[in-house]
Order: structure tokens, then C-alpha cells, then sequence
């Protein structure tokens, strides 16, 4: 056995379908060349996200059932913020419908023009959320996590040297928090340290400014740390997740990652002014309090959810699967970042498709190439999602790493999918000369992967 046999059974089953090679080129040369824009019935294996796509379980669902639809003071949102505490440990809870509703009322709330947050990586839409409140994202990880081939076992470490001169060289008013990605997506979904978020936590009390964590993949980051850390092996998954939390002031959180629901999130603090002008902002924007633009019937299967992920089996397959992707695509010789991540294989786009500069967008070009040969679904992180115009000679400029995220959504595929995905891969890889650059046509302002349309060259 390569890695632990599933720890549950399937239950209810959705149809998919196979579409042609001739029927893929077709589509995707009508969604603009943006995997975002195409019908997911047209989707073999759909990693384009882990986020929302989780399979719920028989407990989630008999959780909806019971789900109690008050406007205010449902006994579901009591169930919710009760498993929340149970784990997170913070004072105040406030439901959002997803993370990013999340962050956008925590910055709403902490953040001036031309504040300044450190990160160790913002993701996509915690670095919009920034900048749409005309804040500025810096990113503070270890050297380490720019190199794909580095086998360092907590890549998502924030470099606390970097972290103790910004705040040294930066006036305080200037810094409202600072925050701690885990696990880190956009550096391979690597995990961080007990320790380093000790340190970073010690830093902050020095300069007495804020710590918030972004908790969307914790209890994955908690998996490694019982796995990789020394003085961890012999502790639960819960008991390392209180630990963790205990060092933060407050979180945001997707619950569509470790929570295994489709919907939901929260934000999470021990400040009571701060959590009351939270709760002012979300009545107006998402909800009264206790449901915070989410039905009581999604505020118990998060209660569950959460609960649910905690457990080492899961976790162990969860974890598992994703090794096993990887070992497939590393035996073929395959570029990807190294060591494999908790939730996705982060394939090297530049080493991949060498033939291809940076500006037409190595990792859109074989993210096409994916779905266009094998109706397989990922998503670009490199010069698309994160490229940007440099204020002084308006040149683009591109994010070091160029990935290309295959998420594995959480009990939904099987080692057979993950079979189909690598040997595709494989193939792709053997006839990588013949994947075509691509230009982009169309970009909004911020977020713009997200509906970019392109062009292919020749």
C-alpha cells in the first residue's frame, strides 16, 4: 500500500464524462483561453480549486437537516461558534460566507491608505483585499521557498530576520497586523512551523502589533507539524491546532478548505472593540451576527466539518494522496515543487516549458494544455494571478515562481483519478515542446486570472 486506503466509504455518486480532444479546443478557445470561464460539465478531473469542493459527509448532511433558519440567535450559530472555540480558542466569532469576506472586514476594519502587511505569502485574495483598501501586501518567506527543489521541511516560514528589520525600519501607525499564511498556498502548499510562528508571535509582542493567522488549510499545517517537528509526534491533531492559535490575537478563515463545506468561513479575535466594529460592518455587508450571510444549515455542517478534519485517518490519506500524485510525477521526471504540499501538486512551469518567456505565460500556456489534452482542470499561480505593472516604467513584472496548482478537492477523487492525472501529465511533459505562448487580450484590475481572456501564439 503506497498510502493509507480511504477511511470512509462512498455513498452517493456523481456522474462524470469524458469530452473529446476536438470538443476541449473548441471551448477553451471560447472561454479566451481562461480555464475559469469553462463549463465545469466539460471537466474529467476538476483541480482547479480545493476550495468549496469538498465532499460532505453522512454527519454534515444530517447537519443540514437539523439546521436552524432563525435570522437571529440560531441554535446553529451556537453549535458553530462552539466548535470553532473548541479549537480556535478565540474570545469572538463572526460568520462570514467565505474567507474572503473575511479578510475584507478585518482590513476594512484595521487598515488605512498606505498601511503595510506582512505576510509570509499573501494569497490572491488576501493580497486584492490589501490593495483594494489601499494598503500595501509584502511578502517575508524563507529563501528557501523559492527554490522548487529545496526539500526544507517547513518551506512556509516567514523569515523572521526580514520580519524584525521591517518593523525596525517601519514607523508602527504604519503596520495595523501582521499575518501568517498556513499552510502557505502560494509557495507550493507548504507548511510552518510551531517554532517559526512562536518566533513571529514573540516579534510582534516586541513591536506590539497584532497577529492574525489565515487558518483556511490549519489543520493540514498541524498534520506535518505532528509529522515533521521535533517534540510533536506524540500529540493530537487538536491539541496542536490549540497550540498554534494560542499564539495569535485572531484568524480568517475558509471553512471550503479544512472546514469540508461548500460554502462558509469566519473571522475570528480576541479584540472587543475591534470585533464590535466587525460586527457593525457585517450587518451591513453579509448579516445579523449570527448567521453572517450563511444559511443555519451551512453553520452546522461547518460545526461538523471542523470537527471532522481533526481526524489523523483522514489526514493521513488527505496527505497521502497527494504524496502518491506526486511520487508518479517525480519517477517521469516531471518538474514540480518539492517537498509535496497538504493540499495540491505545484507543477515548475519554467522547467516544464523552458521554451516559453515569462510574458506569455508559461503556467497559463500548460494549465491550457492540461485541460485541452486530457479535460483535466487546474489553475496558473505565477506571472497571471500575480504579475503586476512597476509604478515607475509601467513594465510588467512577474512573481518568481510560475506554477501551475493541481488541487485536490477532499474526498472527492479516488487513486484511480490520481492515476489518469499522472500518467496525462507524463505524456503532456514527453510533447512539451508543442504547447504555443499566449497573450493577454483582457485584464481587470485586481483579481484578474480570475476573467483574463487570452490568445494563443504561434
Amino acid at each position: 500500500m503506497q498510502f493509507p486506503a480511504e477511511p470512509f466509504k462512498i455513498k452517493v455518486v456523481e456522474p462524470i464524462k469524458k469530452t473529446t480532444r476536438d470538443q476541449r479546443d473548441h471551448l477553451i478557445r471560447k472561454a479566451g483561453f481562461n480555464v475559469f470561464n469553462l463549463p465545469a460539465e466539460s471537466i474529467y478531473v476538476d483541480l482547479l480549486t480545493d476550495s468549496g469542493t469538498s465532499a460532505m459527509s453522512d454527519n454534515q448532511w444530517a447537519g443540514i437537516m437539523i439546521g436552524d433558519e432563525s435570522y437571529a440567535g440560531s441554535k446553529s450559530y451556537f453549535n458553530f461558534e462552539r466548535s470553532i472555540k473548541s479549537i480556535f480558542g478565540f474570545k469572538h466569532i463572526i460568520p462570514t460566507h467565505q474567507g474572503r469576506s473575511a479578510e475584507n472586514l478585518l482590513f476594512s476594519i484595521t487598515l488605512t491608505s498606505g498601511d503595510i502587511v506582512p505576510n509570509n505569502i499573501h494569497f490572491d485574495t488576501t493580497r486584492a483585499n490589501v490593495l483594494h483598501k489601499h494598503g500595501k501586501p509584502i511578502d517575508l518567506v524563507i529563501d528557501e521557498a523559492m527554490d522548487p527543489d529545496c526539500e526544507h521541511p517547513f518551506k512556509g516560514n516567514m523569515d523572521t530576520t526580514k520580519l524584525q528589520t521591517f518593523l525596525n525600519e517601519t514607523e508602527p501607525d504604519r503596520v495595523p497586523l501582521v499575518m501568517m499564511t498556513v499552510t502557505n498556498n502560494s509557495a507550493g502548499g507548504q507548511p510552518v512551523s510551531m517554532e517559526n510562528i512562536r518566533q513571529v508571535r514573540a516579534i510582534c509582542q516586541k513591536h506590539q502589533r497584532p497577529f492574525y493567522i489565515d487558518a483556511c488549510r490549519f489543520a493540514e499545517n498541524c498534520y506535518f507539524i505532528k509529522e515533521r517537528e521535533s517534540g510533536y509526534a506524540d500529540r493530537s491533531i487538536l491539541e496542536i491546532a490549540r497550540e498554534l492559535f494560542s499564539y495569535a490575537d485572531g484568524c480568517t478563515m475558509s471553512a471550503k478548505k479544512d472546514g469540508l463545506v461548500n460554502i462558509g468561513g469566519f473571522l475570528a479575535m480576541n479584540d472587543d472593540a475591534l470585533a464590535e466594529k466587525a460586527a457593525n460592518l457585517l450587518i451591513l455587508v453579509e448579516g445579523f451576527p449570527t448567521y453572517g450571510g450563511l444559511a443555519g444549515r451551512d453553520l452546522e455542517a461547518v460545526a461538523r466539518g471542523l470537527q471532522e478534519v481533526l481526524d489523523e485517518d483522514y489526514l493521513a490519506f488527505r496527505v497521502g494522496q497527494i504524496r502518491y500524485l506526486g511520487e508518479m510525477l517525480d519517477q517521469a521526471g516531471v518538474p514540480f515543487v518539492k517537498p509535496v504540499g497538504g493540499h495540491a501538486i505545484f507543477l515548475n512551469a519554467k522547467d516544464f516549458l523552458p521554451h516559453i518567456p515569462r510574458h506569455q505565460f508559461p503556467g497559463q500556456a500548460l494549465t491550457v494544455a492540461l485541460y485541452r489534452e486530457a479535460g483535466i482542470r487546474a489553475v496558473e499561480i505565477g506571472g497571471l494571478m500575480f504579475g503586476e505593472k512597476d509604478e515607475k516604467n509601467h513594465q510588467e513584472k512577474y512573481p518568481e515562481l510560475e506554477l501551475v496548482r493541481l488541487a485536490v478537492p477532499r474526498r472527492v477523487y479516488t487513486s484511480t483519478h490520481m492515476n489518469y492525472v499522472a500518467e496525462s501529465i507524463i505524456e503532456i511533459y514527453k510533447n512539451r515542446d508543442r504547447i504555443k505562448g499566449l497573450r493577454l487580450m483582457y485584464e481587470a484590475p485586481l483579481l484578474r486570472h480570475f476573467t483574463a481572456r487570452m490568445e494563443e501564439l504561434d
